[in-house]
């Protein structure tokens, strides 16, 4: 019997597909028609000899031959991008302008540390912000590509979806319930933030009173107040600080809180080679620290 061959276009535009959301996102991403995207996947499936989707709802799933797949698929395409960039290494050059999640920051700065170190004629200009000030020097043209909370639009790349967590002290309980005489007291960043919103919509919706009783421009500060048992705070389990622990929200009486996406987002839809190799490598990072 002849060998199958899996035709790494045909592994990327699934990736992509995947990572997207749906295969017309992928399509614009890769520059293809959503037909030819379609007989990709046909063509992929035949060579599996098992459905690689299924419809959930309005969209699309996983079966559990998808779900095999695409991890082996992601690895021969870093694979081969690492086979690219490795014989062509001397081209390797240009600057990067990156802004990324202070959620991100016990991480990914060694990571940016490896790949100057390999590419010593890239220069990375990295630059921690909030999510705000990241969203409007992509605007500007003063960043490449940031990863920032929220959900994808042109010319970006879901990462993961996360659910927001209520997060308080490990040592510091607060007396604070459902339907208390007090306001429940928030320790927040000032808006706009995403996590500020979300919360205080929830609450609002659920008609608990509450109030900000501490801001900071930093999450370490956000983290020592929370430590400290000043109120509670939201993120998700990118933004875990020591000192601080998730909540039981039904203990409580505290509302579910949504998920939020953290994207990759780029200025430009066409990207250099420097900005396009640093994003996979970021992008395997933080799936990498999420597993």
């Amino acid at each position: 019997m002849r060998p199958v061959s899996f035709d790494l276009d045909v592994l990327r535009s699934f990736v992509c597909g995947v990572e997207s959301g749906s295969f017309a996102a992928a399509a614009d991403k890769l520059a293809r028609s959503t037909s030819a995207i379609s007989a990709q996947m046909k063509k992929l499936e035949a060579q599996v000899g098992a459905p690689l989707l299924r419809k959930a709802g309005r969209g699309l799933e996983l079966t559990q031959a998808g779900e095999q797949l695409l991890d082996y698929a992601r690895r021969l395409l870093s694979l081969n991008d690492e086979a690219l960039f490795a014989v062509s290494e001397a081209s390797l050059q240009g600057w990067v302008r990156f802004g990324l999640q202070e959620d991100l920051s016990g991480f990914l700065p060694s990571v940016l540390g490896q790949f100057t170190r390999a590419h010593p004629q890239v220069r990375v200009e990295a630059q921690i912000a909030r999510n705000a000030d990241l969203l409007s020097r992509l605007e500007s043209g003063a960043l490449d590509m940031a990863v920032v909370w929220g959900e994808g639009a042109r010319r970006s790349e879901t990462i993961a979806r996360l659910p927001m967590r209520w997060i308080g002290s490990e040592q510091q309980s607060l007396a604070w319930k459902a339907h208390a005489a007090e306001p429940l007291p928030l320790i927040m960043f000032d808006t706009p933030c995403p996590f500020h919103t979300a919360g205080t919509e929830a609450l609002s919706r659920q008609g608990i009173d509450w109030r900000v009783a501490f801001t900071s421009s930093s999450l370490p500060g956000l983290a020592a107040a929370t430590q400290a048992g000043l109120g509670y705070t939201i993120r998700t389990r990118l933004g875990m600080q020591a000192g601080t622990c998730v909540l039981d929200e039904q203990h409580l009486g505290l509302p579910e809180l949504p998920s939020i996406a953290l994207t990759l987002r780029y200025q430009q839809a066409e990207r250099s080679v420097a900005v396009e190799r640093l994003s996979r490598i970021v992008l395997q990072a933080i799936k990498q620290h999420l597993e």
